[in-house]
């Protein structure tokens, strides 16, 4: 049997898809027996239910008058090197290159080498924060001083290559769901509070930045509207939303959108749809299409980032490039109008889901990477996922 271990975490405990993902890892890894010690600034908003091999090491900010902003960063790094200290820590693993890898090396140069770090790259750490020259060399820094590095695509893989001219290995290990939680909900009672039994519901799930091109979103229904009776579930919250309100109004599109906010049930709300709508210019993976293909939602996206290596087209949604509303629009129609292909891209989704990106297998995946930089010899159980 494989030694259980004892593992910090650390994360954005209260948004993005990294967090989500990384929470869920953690829970999951104390399913297995492992001992997970979140190290973050507040409670993981997906922690859930109290579980005996988990714990949470809040981070406090000191507020010293001197300083002009709160040193997190430093906080950061004391805390984990106290908790790596007092609960005897096997490794760190954290999410994000920039503050989070930097902080646990500072914590590792701290208490020794024994602790050993793993940093995971979710997408913003590289793809906007590595494109600023005067961040390269701390990121580089942090990549180089992790004993192992993991990316969720491959795109994200070769962008931090490019970028960064880093030559160490990177481990691809993708996002997952947890197919407990993410499966077909019977949502029947909720589609009839958004629409009629003959109207199809296109969804959209984002923090309406710029880069998701919301705007584009809009464009696709609205041509799609036009063609079959349909409503659009906007999902969330973020700085273009009421950019996006206003052009819903001018384009007299009011009565037939509804703005959900904030969701904690995924699965469930995602269920309603009909079809996902995921139009973005970048997406280092695309949590959300995952999401939705778990719950059986063809998605109709860009070629963007890592979304090919979720999104099959054809098969499980329809992809186009960037800003390509009107083909997008086609695609959507084409799904929306033929029962039968519509039922073929359900049961493909379900079984990719499943199948490619089980969270059985995923956390294998991460469990052989934590043997691997502690030197421990293991075997491990092969997950079949169906």
């Amino acid at each position: 049997m494989a030694k259980k271990l004892k593992i910090g975490i650390t994360c954005y405990p209260t948004l993005g898809g990294s967090g989500v993902v990384a929470t869920e890892l953690g829970k999951l890894l104390a399913e297995r027996g492992h001992e997970i010690h979140f190290i973050t600034h507040s409670i993981p908003f997906r922690l859930g239910k109290f579980h005996k091999n988990i714990f949470f090491h809040e981070v406090e900010v000191n507020d010293y008058y001197v300083f002009r902003y709160p040193p997190y960063d430093l906080s950061l790094a004391s805390k984990m090197a106290q908790v790596a200290k007092m609960q005897q820590l096997d490794l760190l693993h954290v999410h994000y290159a920039v503050p989070h890898a930097v902080c646990a090396y500072l914590a590792k140069q701290m208490i020794g080498n024994g602790l050993k770090t793993v940093t995971t790259l979710h997408g913003t750490d590289i793809t906007v924060l590595a494109q600023d020259e005067s961040l390269k060399d701390l990121i580089r820094l942090a990549i180089h001083q992790s004993d192992a590095v993991t990316a969720v695509s491959n795109d994200l893989i070769q962008e931090t290559r490019n970028l960064l001219d880093i030559l160490t290995p990177i481990d691809l290990t993708y996002n997952f769901v947890d197919k407990r939680v993410y499966y077909p909900r019977e949502a029947a009672s909720l589609r009839s509070d958004f629409a009629a039994p003959d109207e199809k519901i296109l969804m959209h799930i984002s923090n309406f930045r710029p880069v998701k091109r919301v705007s584009d979103v809009v464009e696709i229904f609205e041509r799609v509207s036009k063609r079959i009776p349909a409503k659009l579930l906007l999902v969330g919250e973020g700085p273009e939303l009421t950019k996006i309100q206003c052009k819903i109004k001018n384009m007299g599109l009011e009565d037939r959108v509804h703005f959900l906010g904030k969701q904690e049930d995924v699965a469930q709300v995602i269920s309603m749809a009909d079809v996902l709508l995921l139009p973005s210019e970048k997406e280092s993976f695309g949590l959300v299409a995952l999401e939705a293909m778990a719950c059986g939602v063809p998605t109709i996206g860009s070629n963007a980032g890592g979304i090919p290596e979720l999104v099959t087209h054809g098969e499980t949604g329809f992809l186009s490039d960037i800003g390509n509303v009107e083909e997008m629009a086609e695609g959507a129609i084409k799904l929306l109008t033929d029962d039968t292909l519509h039922a073929k891209f359900k049961e493909a989704c379900l079984k990719r889901a499943r199948h490619d990106f089980c969270n059985d297998s995923i956390t294998e995946q991460y469990e052989s990477i934590y043997y691997r930089v502690l030197g421990i010899d293991a075997e491990l159980p092969v997950s079949v996922c169906e």
